[in-house]
């Protein structure tokens, strides 16, 4: 298979209960399109039965594939599923589908999009939640406060796990990413800016799943990533990669 159009990059741990149906569900949607395409679960190290589940579905379709690295966070399995791919548009989907498979077409109204990375949003006009519980809302406005105060300005949701990166802004922000946990994001994103990258929020209908696998504990230590990007920028860990 040469490269495809669109690689759809799933970050998975411990996921065995929802794999087999995201990768089901994804398949039947892009089977409709005219674009290649594939679908890579970057499997982080799980000790249930998810690299089984995702070889047994590459066996039968070939534009599914498996990358594994050793348990290091989302982040970590994010960073090598996207450098795994050379396709021109690289989508960040997270495994539990709170966004429909069949609103990827929303980052795709004109043929060839004008942005460089498009930002799946909860808060962008005519974007749905659903189901949310209020505390877990009011805990990420406040989140996404602190971000645009000391990270990423002129975004409204910057961790929505639905995001469209072009190919090879993606090489040099996730080639350059260093947080392996939840606050990657914060940080791919700062490198994006810092490139000078148009971002663009796509407003999506987005369902709250109760195996979310956020916690207090991650949500904690995406605050003390924020602070980690600006340390990282002040003592040019980022380098030239960072800069425009």
């Amino acid at each position: 298979m040469g490269e495809p159009f669109l690689s759809v990059v799933i970050p998975a741990f411990n996921e065995e209960k929802l794999i087999d149906d995201a990768i089901s569900q994804l398949s039947d949607h892009l089977s409709s399109k005219s674009y290649s395409w594939e679908i890579i679960v970057a499997d982080d190290g799980s000790s249930d039965r998810t690299a089984e589940i995702v070889n047994d579905a590459a066996g039968s379709d070939d534009r599914v594939r498996l990358v594994q690295i050793p348990h290091r966070g989302k982040g970590a399995a994010m960073q090598a599923g996207m450098l795994a791919s050379d396709a021109t548009w690289r989508f960040m989907c997270d495994a539990d589908l709170s966004m429909p498979a069949d609103q990827i077409d929303r980052f795709f109204v004109n043929a060839e999009p004008t942005y460089d990375i498009g930002i799946g949003s909860r808060e962008a006009t005519e974007s749905r939640r659903i189901g949310e519980p209020w505390r877990r809302h009011f805990i990420g406005r406040i989140f996404n406060y602190v971000t645009r105060i000391f990270a990423i300005s002129g975004l409204d949701d910057t961790q929505c796990g639905f995001k469209m990166y072009r190919g090879e802004l993606a090489e040099s922000i996730f080639g350059a990413q260093t947080l392996p946990g939840f606050g990657f994001d914060v940080e791919v994103l700062f490198l994006a800016q810092k490139q000078g990258a148009q971002m663009e929020e796509i407003a999506i209908d987005w369902y709250y799943r109760q195996d979310s696998k956020v916690s207090l504990i991650g949500g904690a230590l995406g605050f003390i990533d924020i602070f980690r990007v600006r340390l990282n920028n002040l003592r040019g860990v980022y380098g030239k990669k960072a800069s425009k």
